[in-house]
């Protein structure tokens, strides 16, 4: 079997997906990080498609090595998002190849499901208490909300920390101590502002705490960790084991949030979670576009013994797959069909093709219209 071409498919919800074709008429699916610069990754796995056409599809960790140490600066994300998109594909040959999930291929479940969790929206306390019960109300144990919804300065008022904690103590209250919620600081929040913040949000219990500053500033993320009893998470920017290297060794945080899309791939994210397993730190991978890399993340989780919870939980391939993900009572099931079980409707597909390009993610500050991190 050889691979004979590579084809990439930009969707509307800041996703694209990407796949892989072969001779024998059988085709894997992935899905690279994509956010505002799905051009640039196209290009990048168009680029590395000439390394792979007539090659053998099974050799994984071959062409993966081959097309990560070839480059001249291998942590480059545009890179390694289009390799995490095209290792997927390959995984899910290999699984249809041989008619089994990938779960199995990568050593065997060590559980029967895997926990996700939803994101919740609301701008007041009332809309984000309201957003959590409906969460709740689908079946979902466990919630993620955003800490600010405008930016912050550097040290804010007490009424803005207030204004914060407001949020998260409203969700709280609405659906009580049996459900998790987990607080996404998004790297909005200075060190300074974000330990203030932290330091509140302990009476409340949070699961985690998502990403408080710049995944550049690790000695912040140190203290911070060191300084509040609520777990801190991050590494949803990081890529492949190097870029988790210094986290995991000098234990900078609970738990890790590698994204499948970027961070070099379903066995990379596989080896960073065994890296942090000697480090007694959780594995909770972050996923915040499309359904595929959301499938693949299951897979993986499904063989790692030191998982937390998945991201992505709403996000199950309704009107894509034939067959979507199976969610039960705040768990995903773990897929049974060969490969990622990713049974595409190619006609939804392509319904889903979305080319125009806009920049998200985009703030500024009211009073002086200076530039806010998003």
């Amino acid at each position: 079997m050889k691979i004979t071409s590579i084809e990439t498919i930009p969707v509307k919800g800041r996703a694209m997906f990407l796949k892989i074709h072969t001779d024998a008429g059988l085709v894997g699916y992935g899905e690279p990080m994509n956010y505002e610069h799905w051009r640039v990754v196209a290009q990048a796995a168009r680029d590395m498609a000439e390394y792979l056409v007539g090659r053998d599809p099974l050799q994984i960790e071959a062409h993966w090595q081959a097309m990560y140490r070839s480059s001249y600066s291998r942590n480059m994300p545009v890179l390694v998002a289009a390799l995490s998109g095209i290792e997927m594909a390959l995984w899910d040959i290999f699984g249809k190849s041989v008619g089994l999930p990938v779960w199995q291929l990568l050593g065997g479940k060590v559980r029967d499901r895997v926990r996700v969790y939803t994101g919740i929206g609301g701008k007041t306390p009332e809309e984000a208490a309201t957003s959590a019960r409906q969460a709740v109300e689908r079946g979902f144990q466990a919630v993620k909300m955003g800490a600010a919804t405008a930016p912050v300065r550097f040290v804010d008022t007490p009424r803005r920390l207030d204004q914060m904690v407001a949020r998260v103590a409203a969700v709280r209250e609405a659906v009580g101590d049996d459900v998790d919620i987990a607080v996404d600081l998004h790297r909005r929040l200075s060190p300074t502002m974000a330990a203030l913040f932290i330091r509140e949000l302990e009476p409340l219990r949070p699961l985690f705490a998502e990403e408080p500053c710049h995944p550049e500033n690790n000695e912040a993320l140190l203290a911070l960790s060191r300084g509040t009893t609520v777990p801190i998470a991050t590494g949803e920017r990081h890529l492949t084991r190097w870029g988790f290297r210094e986290i995991i060794e000098r234990e900078m945080c609970a738990i890790l949030q590698p994204d499948i899309r970027h961070c070099g791939g379903m066995l990379e994210m596989k080896k960073i979670a065994d890296m942090a397993d000697i480090h007694n730190m959780a594995v909770a991978p972050h996923n915040a576009s499309g359904p595929i890399g959301v499938a693949a993340s299951i897979h993986v989780m499904a063989t790692v013994p030191n998982m937390l919870i998945c991201e992505g939980g709403a996000r199950r391939g309704q009107n894509l797959f034939r067959t979507p993900l199976v969610f039960r009572d705040g768990f995903i099931e773990l897929p049974t069909a060969p490969g990622l079980g990713v049974d595409m409707d190619d006609a939804a597909l392509e319904a889903m093709r979305d080319e125009t390009f806009r920049l998200r993610g985009m703030f500024w500050h009211d009073d002086d219209g200076s530039f806010a991190d998003y």
